[in-house]
Formats: structure tokens, sequence, C-alpha cells
């Protein structure tokens, strides 16, 4: 969907406010809000977060670097020296192959995290890096291109050394350095992940190896295939889901430690709780830092309602006399739990309406195949728990509707979550509308501390 049909789809809905008032939208305080009778599923948010799905399914689902206005901050290991960025990758006077495979792939200009981190990851001597940034900002082909210009073709030997936290996430870094090194065919690629057998004392010739901390640790130790000392270049990328992971922190400490004093780390992640900086800290020595804020998410620019309601039905009811309102652009609904979602998806089909279902008990590949659907507007409403659609970024969506109200897994309300929902619909400044329903005095108290916390109005 191009930004001008959703610009002024957005305008009609200004319109569609009115609509919306007609339905039975009361003032806080009203009597007749049942008192909610317990749905004893599970919610969606007591079970754990795989973060690597998480992470995977953003890989996904985005074939190009996303437009991003976030500031980057740079930390340099020695202030004094000069800070280089660049605005073309021409400046960097990359191998010819190497810019083509670049172009080739869709880059025309460096993404903001790599303008600084190309700079440094390819200076002479090399410079060892802690980048923080989200899915999509370029610094997967920020790593693979350093790799790939580090790398002497003629030496017949494991000289760059990646490692991933998962089979899948691995597979997906070896696409993009097979896309970029595609007119670079002296250098090969292998791949150190399970289900590739290799026998003990076997030299492996290829110059980059990318693989899960097990495997590669047992391809260095065990099997003695990788000559740790020779390696010039160590990736470790999705720190953050790697340490979520049992074992491979010290797999990959055990690793970093093999390594020659010279070789250059490059250490990325999405997000840096202390954990995740402790880690960091411990495997890359004196480090350049690299931050990408994250977007700020404001309510300014969005309209928010509730709708006071009796039961579930009373809400799909609601949900119904709005959604030719919702539909003009795209909506996300959000639901506490999978029952209630795959329940709310079955009624909204048997009524007519087109709708996705993001569901928890789908594979990896199957999520990001209804995201892309969504994404190119073939439905336009997606139905979600929160779980699922956390992470997921979809320009488009201009109205939210929480069929239930956030929560935390203590059953309290979830400040951070509802501003993250709604926020979807203001982003770069665009006007978004929200739709709480409430069905319980208990909803109702949960609106309130939302009011009060964000200190604003809900009409």
């Amino acid at each position: 969907m191009s930004t001008d049909s959703w610009a002024l789809s957005v305008d009609d809905q200004e319109s569609t406010a009115k609509s919306i008032g007609k339905l039975r939208i009361k003032e806080a305080g009203d009597a007749n809000i049942r008192q909610p009778d317990g749905d004893g599923d599970k919610s969606d948010e007591e079970e754990k977060e795989d973060r690597a799905s998480q992470s995977l399914l953003n890989k996904l689902i985005r074939s190009n670097v996303v437009n991003n206005t976030n500031q980057v901050e740079v930390l340099q290991r020695d202030p004094n020296s000069p800070l280089y960025s660049v605005k073309t990758f021409e400046e960097l006077r990359l191998k010819p192959q190497l810019l083509k495979g670049v172009y080739e792939m869709g880059f025309n200009r460096p993404s903001k995290i790599q303008e600084n981190a190309l700079p440094m990851m390819l200076a002479e001597p090399p410079q060892n890096l802690i980048a923080q940034s989200q899915s999509g900002t370029g610094k997967t082909a920020a790593f693979v291109l350093a790799m790939l210009s580090h790398v002497d073709p003629s030496l017949k030997w494991p000289q760059c050394l990646c490692i991933s936290p998962t089979y899948e996430l691995a597979l997906q870094t070896g696409k993009v350095i097979e896309q970029m090194g595609k007119f670079y065919s002296e250098v090969k690629l292998a791949y150190a992940v399970r289900g590739h057998k290799m026998d003990r004392g076997v030299k492996i010739k290829e110059q980059i190896v990318i693989g899960t901390p097990g495997t590669v640790l047992d391809w260095c130790v065990k099997l003695k295939l990788i000559d740790p000392k020779k390696i010039k270049v160590f990736v470790l990328d999705e720190a953050d889901v790697m340490i979520a992971t049992q074992g491979h922190q010290d797999q990959s400490i055990r690793i970093q430690r093999m390594l020659p004093k010279g070789c250059q780390m490059l250490l990325f992640s999405a997000t840096f709780e202390d954990s995740v900086w402790k880690f960091a800290e411990r495997v890359v020595p004196d480090p350049n830092i690299i931050k990408l804020k994250r977007e700020e998410e404001t309510l300014d620019t969005i309209k928010q309602y509730y709708v006071l309601c009796n039961s579930k039905e009373d809400k799909f009811n609601a949900l119904c006399n709005i959604y030719g309102a919702i539909t003009i652009a795209q909506a996300m609904i959000f639901c506490h739990t999978r029952k209630t979602a795959n329940w709310l998806a079955g009624q909204l089909s048997k009524e007519g309406h087109q709708v996705a279902l993001l569901s928890g008990e789908m594979v990896v590949e199957q999520r990001a195949a209804v995201i892309e659907r969504f994404r190119d507007g073939k439905e336009k409403v997606l139905i979600t728990t929160n779980v699922c659609a956390r992470g997921i970024d979809v320009e488009q969506v201009s109205v939210v509707i929480n069929f239930d109200l956030p929560l935390d897994k203590d059953g309290n309300p979830d400040n951070e979550t509802y501003l993250h929902r709604i926020g979807r619909t203001g982003r770069f400044g665009k006007r978004g509308l929200a739709v709480n329903m409430v069905d319980s005095q208990r909803s109702m108290e949960i609106l309130k501390t939302y009011e009060k916390h964000f200190s604003k109005c809900f009409h």
C-alpha cells in the first residue's frame, strides 16, 4: 500500500471517529459493568518468549533496510581520534567485486548504522566494535562486508568466524554472505551447524565459517577442523538471544579465548540490558560502541476511545459495528490469550470478514507469511496476541483495537506494552486511532491507570 493512499485513508478515519462515538462509549464510573468471569485459559504472556524465533521472524519479513530516522550515538575507544562516517559505499574503497555485490543487493547508500560502523570495521589496524541496533538496520550486511573485505582468498583456511544463536539464524546470515560475495567467487563459506558431519582432523579450506556456538567449539577443540589462532575477524551476532540460550554464553567465551590477540571482535545486539553488557565487555576488549537510539513512541497524535461492553460477545458486536470504519486503512486487534484470538478470528470469518491471525502455535515461517500478506494489504485486519506481535512493525497500521487491555504476567496494568501497541499507529507523526474494549469493573480500573500514567483523557 502506498504512503499516499495510507495518508488519505487516515484522513477518512478522522470522520469515522464520529461513528465510533455512536457506539455505547461511556464515561468512566458508569454502572452496568460486569465483573470478570475468568477466562481460565493461559495468557500468552506467561509462555516463555522465544527470542531466537522473534529475531528470525524479523529477518524473514524484512526484505530491505527500514527507513530509520533514529539518532546514532558513537562512543569511541579513543575519544581524540577523528570520527569518520561515510555517505556512499565508494568512500570505503571496497574491492570492485564487493561493491558490485552491495549494489546488486539493493543497497544504494549506507544505512544509519553502516555510515558509522563500516569505517571502524574496515579500518587498519582493525578496531573492535559493540553495536546496538534493531532488525532492519543493515547491521548484518555491515559485518558481512567487513568479513569479506578482510579475507585473503589466496589462503585456504578459515580467517573469519561468525557465530549465531541458532541454526536458522546462521543460515540467514549465510544467505547474506552468499549474496554479497556473489561476484567474489574465490571466497568460500562453510556452515558449522548441526547435521553438518565432519571427520576429525580434516582441515577446513573455506575462508569464512558461520555456525552455532556448540558446533563451532567442537570444530575448534574436538575435531580440530579450525585453527582458532588463524582467525582475523570474530563476529558474535544476536548477543541478547545468545545469552538467553542455555550454554551459549560459556561456549562463546571459550571460543573467544582461543583467538589471537590481534583478532578483530565485533558484537551485535538488539537490546543491551545489564547481562548483555557484562557479556559484551568480557568478549570484546577496548571496543568502540555504537548505539542506535530507539524511535520514541508517542501518544500525542493518537485519538484514544473506549467502548463499554458486558461480555466477550458484546465486545464482538461492538467490533462488528466499527469494522467498516477500521478497514479503511489497516488495523491490529490485540487479544490477551490464544484462545480468545482464535475465537475472534473464527467469529469474524463467519460474518464474512477477511482477517489474518497471528498465533503462537504457528512455526516462524508461517508467521512471516501472515505478516507479509498483512503488510501487502491482502488482509486489512490482523488479530494477534501480544507475544506474537512483539517487535513487529508494519508501518501502515493506523488503527489498534485492544479487544483485551494489556496486562503483565501478574495481571497488573502494563504501561510499556500499552504504549508499544498504541504507539504503532502514531509513527513518524502520523495520526492514529485506538479503541479499548472495557468489559468489567477491573478493566475500567486498568483503563483509568493508563489515563493517569500517560496524562491522556480517553473519549
